[in-house]
């Protein structure tokens, strides 16, 4: 266990070879075999993995060459096939959600932690460079305290079919369940725990059967509202993401799904600045007053506001998408198999996760309004 680690897959479907591929690219993990429903589909990518085909699940479970199962199903056999896995006395790693039931995802952990497992989401988003540059932002006080965010996720249903199960509450909970716990979980990562306050689903107008395309709730955090948005109805061309956070003194904007690019618009300390070049080496950055003017002073919230700049900051393209995706996966299959090696290894991401995102996702389904 300490060199080699044996994976066995579930679910065959694009985003399981992407993952693979990525996974193979760690030094010491084989994928020893393939299952899912679809043969043609498991058959293929065994193949192209190297790996073995297993007609069904219990198959797969019976090798005991196998450590960690990593599952890529619909959502709705998440939580019986990772019970089973873990049964098996295998670690998991599965994709989002946990399970369609926030009291699913705690027996889940509450096993894996009695029986010394691994037990992890795929909530890949914190293992991102600019999760952590964020984060020290809001921690250090570089742009004084949050007031405000808000994450609007206008995404692409191009290759969702009527019939696909992504439309099937019963198979995917729904958008802010198979969805928004990414983001749920990503805020939370920031600013702290969060308390819904209200949300809303519309149903896609003129078409046969009930089609729930766009979701909106507001999540109350200890310092501020973040407002989430998700609309899967644009033509692939046009997905596109953007989440943004306001302070006292400015606000930092991120684009895509998987953030590859940010902007900070604000007023910084000398200090600040300079750490983010260091940070972020491949930059550009507009002064938008005289650089050479020091001690400058505004007023907000009754108070005098004291920089050095007043700049907009940028690095990044929406160009490095595939190869970001890729370095988290990477990152985060790293993460976890340092825990089985040595369970006193902290986490980025381990059962909470999975439980605290789905608790808020469910909520807000459970609430939402009908439009």
């Amino acid at each position: 266990m300490k060199d080699k680690l044996n994976i066995g897959i579930v679910g065959a479907g694009g985003f399981a070879g992407f993952a693979a591929k990525a996974f193979l690219k760690v030094a010491g993990i084989q994928i020893v075999g393939v299952t899912d429903i679809n043969e043609v589909a498991a058959q293929k990518l065994a193949h192209e993995l190297n790996a073995e085909f297993y007609n069904d699940y219990e198959q797969l479970l019976n090798d005991n060459r196998i450590q960690l199962v990593y599952i890529a199903t619909p959502p709705y056999l998440h939580y019986t096939q990772s019970k089973q896995a873990l049964e098996a006395g295998k670690h998991v790693i599965c994709e989002k959600p946990a399970a369609l039931k926030t009291k699913e995802a705690k027996e889940l952990a509450n096993y894996a932690k009695s029986n010394n497992l691994l037990y992890a989401v795929n909530l890949m988003q914190r293992y991102n460079p600019l999760y952590d540059i964020v984060k020290t932002i809001i921690q250090e006080k570089w742009l004084g305290d949050f007031v405000h965010g808000f994450f609007e996720n206008y995404a692409s249903d191009e290759k969702l079919t009527p019939d696909h199960w992504f439309w099937d509450m019963e198979k995917s909970g729904g958008i802010f369940i198979e969805h928004g716990v990414h983001f749920f979980d990503l805020f939370s990562g920031w600013l702290g725990a969060g308390q819904l306050v209200n949300s809303l689903q519309i149903q896609r107008p003129n078409v046969k059967q009930k089609i729930i395309d766009r979701v909106q709730a507001t999540v109350l955090y200890k310092d501020g509202p973040v407002n989430f948005y998700h609309g899967f109805n644009q033509p692939k061309i046009l997905d596109r993401q953007e989440m943004r956070l306001q302070f006292d003194r400015g606000d930092i904007t991120l684009y895509e799904w998987v953030p590859v690019k940010i902007r900070l618009y604000g007023l910084l300390q000398t200090v600040h600045l300079e750490k983010l070049k260091q940070l972020l080496p491949n930059h550009s950055i507009t002064h938008h007053t005289d650089a050479t003017l020091l001690n400058k002073k505004s007023i907000g919230k009754f108070q005098d506001i004291f920089y050095d700049s007043f700049v907009t900051f940028e690095a990044g393209t929406i160009t490095e998408k595939m190869d970001r995706y890729e370095q988290l996966v990477i990152a985060m299959i790293n993460d976890q198999w340092n825990w089985i090696k040595d369970p006193t290894h902290p986490r980025k991401i381990d059962e909470q996760n999975a439980v605290e995102s789905l608790r808020i996702a469910e909520e807000a389904t459970e609430r939402a309004l009908q439009f």
